[in-house]
């Protein structure tokens, strides 16, 4: 108790409005964009809003807990959230496998993090796969969402080129703040042209809703191995590169054991594997958070809150996300994604073997479905066949030639 008295004694004094304001940016940048890949993937696997919001509350609440926990127990600025190429591979595989196996395949990947963490081998299990390929597997699971963000022209060409217009507008002038600014616009523009009643929507609370997990080789093998590999190379490694670039040294096995556990709490409702925030972490961990690198861990702690008021009034979010139309919701999805798009391309392109990371992105990014099991599977499968068999031959031409020339 004594403890606990001083944590919260320690956090008032260490408190700052700009910590506060960087958690509380890094939550709007994640509901802003990825969690409209989110509802997108909900509408591609016909799910109701009921479970939507389900959905939503089990990742806020989980992104939120652990937030709070190990920003307070490491006293460093961890922001969690969910992953956004994993998002999209749900919008990928559509109503092809169940609810129950989606919530089996997360539940596989929780234990899969809780069991990587104990080990201590995240470091060594990234370096097993190419950095090509990881890269390529991810660049073409964002570029088969991001191929429709623009189909909107053709049912609201109106809201669609305005709010284009304006993102290359505020990536220029607000680059940070270019995805909060456009979904607020989107609302207004949506209100003005279509009459919606912005202001009769009421506070809703959340109404989680219990899944029953089922496990299928389909789901395993077309969701979560995809899953884990992008949580791991896209989410924890660059999240725990920034947290060190900014200065702080931490093993990542207690993050990715916590992130487990929440993780198959979570799934439980319906949400995606909770994750070290890449894209937000940033907010947190830079120097704009605040100028002492030791009173940062506060940005970690207020994210963590606002993420758990956003889970409580799930429906509340849910209930104002659905007022904008599909071609707008992909849209903005779509224009969210860009940025990783170029960095996983660029990453690739410059990485060795970028030949087999291509191949990787193309086949992921065909959507091609084989044996029911999704892209993002045969992507990895073959890149790293087509990087081994390259890799062989050229050792053997090199071998030969050095036989001759003795």
């Amino acid at each position: 108790m004594a403890n606990a008295r001083l944590e919260a004694t320690n956090l008032l004094s260490d408190s700052s409005i700009s910590a506060a304001g960087a958690g509380l940016l890094a939550v709007f940048v994640s509901y802003a964009g990825p969690l409209l890949i989110y509802l997108s993937a909900a509408e591609a696997m016909g799910a109701s809003t009921a479970a939507f919001g389900s959905w939503v509350f089990a990742i806020s609440m989980s992104a939120g807990l652990t937030s709070i926990g190990l920003s307070i127990w490491f006293r460093v600025p961890v922001a969690m959230a969910w992953s956004a190429p994993g998002t999209v591979l749900l919008i990928a595989l559509g109503a092809s496998i169940s609810m129950q196996e989606v919530v089996g395949a997360y539940l596989i990947v929780a234990a899969a993090l809780i069991v990587i963490g104990l080990s201590g081998v995240f470091q060594r299990l990234v370096q097993m796969l190419p950095s090509a390929i990881t890269n390529g597997m991810m660049a073409g699971i964002l570029f088969g969402f991001g191929m429709k963000a623009a189909s909107g022209l053709a049912t609201e060409p109106f809201i669609v080129a305005l709010l284009i217009a304006a993102f290359a507008i505020c990536t220029v002038l607000v680059p940070r703040y270019a995805v909060v600014i456009l979904l607020g616009l989107a609302f207004v523009l949506v209100a003005l042209s279509q009459n919606t009643a912005l202001s009769s929507l009421d506070l809703a609370l959340a109404d989680p809703l219990l899944v029953r997990p089922e496990f299928s080789m389909e789901a395993t093998l077309g969701l979560a191995l995809p899953l884990l590999i992008t949580t791991l190379s896209g989410q924890y490694l660059p999240g725990m590169s920034i947290l060190s670039a900014n200065g702080y040294t931490m093993s990542a096995n207690p993050v990715l054991i916590v992130g487990g556990l929440a993780s198959a709490a979570s799934a439980l409702f319906g949400g995606i594997t909770t994750a070290l925030a890449s894209i937000t972490a940033s907010f947190c961990a830079g120097s704009n958070s605040h100028p002492d690198p030791d009173r940062r861990y506060v940005a970690g702690v207020a994210c963590g809150v606002v993420f758990c008021i956003g889970g409580l009034f799930s429906g509340t979010i849910v209930n104002a996300l659905v007022l904008l139309p599909s071609a707008v919701i992909a849209l903005l999805a779509g224009l969210a994604l860009l940025q990783p798009i170029l960095k996983f391309t660029t990453d690739m392109l410059a990485s060795e073997g970028a030949q087999s990371g291509l191949l990787t992105f193309l086949i992921t990014a065909s959507g091609l479905s084989l044996l029911g099991i999704g892209a993002a599977f045969w992507g990895v499968v073959i890149g790293v066949g087509f990087y081994l068999l390259t890799g062989l031959t050229q050792k053997l031409l090199h071998d030969r030639s050095e036989g001759a020339g003795r």
